[in-house]
């Protein structure tokens, strides 16, 4: 029992051994809506992460110097400048990663004037300009 207790509580990195296994239909599903939420170019997202207000928001993880938001917006910089044919598994979950955290702070929008928000600033490190909304695909 003690053993079934111990195997339960260890927790598998996500994808660890597993890949993904998605479809053409479904790979191109998430490119498309990754690509139409993140609506900040490359060059306009670099030069984000250098202002103070980027490094003003987000959720510092215990043991690390940067916010899980500036090192999404890492991530999403590598998959912009990689050829679809050459995304990986991993890039695919983090466009998922992207998406999902997209929706659910646009719904939590503020009222009034959101352009000097953390909320719009902390999109801003996950790639989305809520200023300039959702690009057309």
């Amino acid at each position: 029992m003690k053993a079934a207790l111990c195997l339960r509580s260890i927790r598998r990195p996500a994808f660890e051994g597993n890949a993904l296994h998605l479809s053409p239909d479904a790979e191109r599903s998430i490119r498309n809506e990754f690509n139409a939420l993140v609506n900040l170019e490359p060059a306009e997202l670099r030069a984000w992460l250098k202002t103070p207000e980027s490094h003003r928001v987000g959720m510092i993880r215990r043991g690390e110097t940067e916010s899980v938001g500036r090192q999404s917006a890492k991530k999403i910089l590598a998959i912009q400048a990689r050829p679809v044919a050459d995304l990986t598994d991993a890039d695919y979950a983090h466009m998922k990663k992207v998406i999902g955290y997209c929706r659910r702070h646009l719904a939590q929008r503020p009222w009034g004037d959101v352009s000097q928000t953390r909320w719009r600033w902390s999109l801003m490190n996950w790639g989305h300009d809520p200023l300039r909304g959702r690009k057309s695909g």
